[in-house]
């Protein structure tokens, strides 16, 4: 049992493919954490999009940044793996694949997160460290994380 990864500019998506991921973030990300919040933000465009595929089916995903496109460093964000799936491990090959990515197509080794508070020690073991104090980001712990290898 393996998942397909594949990394794709935002022009590149296909009309399925962004209506997918957008399902699955907001599955995720409104429906199951029960938060209401603006997904779409107007920087799916900057970012690169890593899909995660199983089946078919998009079960993974991130959005990759450049430095400067969202933070000061280079960035992962909207981090989601399908409920149906986290059984698998698959967020974590999804974190390896990430950083590999802004490593290969950035030139980059440092990268910032906002991670969800309760996800830290899953950060740490890709090599983040929380670098201040947790807040809220849209009524949800959060704290900013930095990997500098």
């Amino acid at each position: 049992m393996s998942i397909e990864w594949k990394i794709m500019r935002f022009e590149e998506l296909s009309l399925n493919e962004l209506y997918n991921v957008l399902q699955l973030r907001s599955q995720v990300f409104v429906v199951e954490q029960n938060c209401v919040y603006q997904d779409i933000d107007g920087k799916d465009q900057k970012a690169l999009h890593l899909i995660g595929e199983y089946d078919s089916k998009i079960v993974a995903y991130a959005r990759l940044f450049k430095a400067g496109d969202y933070f000061e460093e280079s960035s992962i964000g909207r981090v989601v793996v399908g409920l149906k799936y986290r059984d698998k491990k698959w967020g974590h090959q999804l974190m390896k694949e990430a950083i590999m990515a802004i490593e290969r197509y950035f030139q980059s080794r440092q990268i910032t997160i906002s991670a969800q508070l309760y996800l830290q020690k899953f950060y740490e073991s890709h090599e983040f460290v929380a670098t201040g104090n947790p807040y809220l980001e849209d009524d949800i712990p959060h704290i900013r994380m930095k990997r500098n290898p």
